[in-house]
């Protein structure tokens, strides 16, 4: 099946299936006589899964592990596990810190008179992080 095929199989864009395989991600498909990619039903499952793990959030360098992980067939679950374990700790983390910049957010809004003045506490607060250099880039 030529690679269209698969992003509708996959939900993956084809423009993603292509940079999994210059990555080396996934496995490039050998090329048919027509010069086209042939790719497999293995392919496919192989594009779902990684598909799956980034839906969780994994990034691509855990999504290379937890695959070597797959296809390796005497893995330790406990591998599994502690990949997991620690994605759900960057998880936990990304949401403390969401949770402060929602509170940072609401404090400022609530104090922002959101009229025709000028003045804005947001506005002030943004210039003023900003100038201290602590924004991030």
């Amino acid at each position: 099946m030529n690679i269209g095929e698969v992003a509708a199989r996959t939900g993956v864009p084809a423009k993603t299936i292509r940079y999994y395989e210059e990555i080396g991600l996934v496995e490039s498909p050998a090329r048919g006589e027509n010069g086209y990619r042939a790719y497999t039903d293995e392919a496919v499952h192989m594009l779902r899964f990684v598909a799956s793990a980034r839906h969780l959030g994994f990034t691509v360098d855990q999504c290379r592990m937890l695959l070597t992980l797959y296809r390796d067939k005497a893995r330790a679950s406990a591998d599994v596990k502690r990949l997991a374990e620690e994605h759900i700790g960057e998880i936990d983390r990304r949401i403390e810190e969401l949770g402060a910049m929602r509170k940072t957010l609401t404090t400022l809004a609530r104090r922002c008179h959101g009229d025709d003045r000028p003045d804005c506490p947001i506005i002030d607060e943004l210039a003023a992080t900003g100038s201290k250099g602590g924004g991030r880039a």
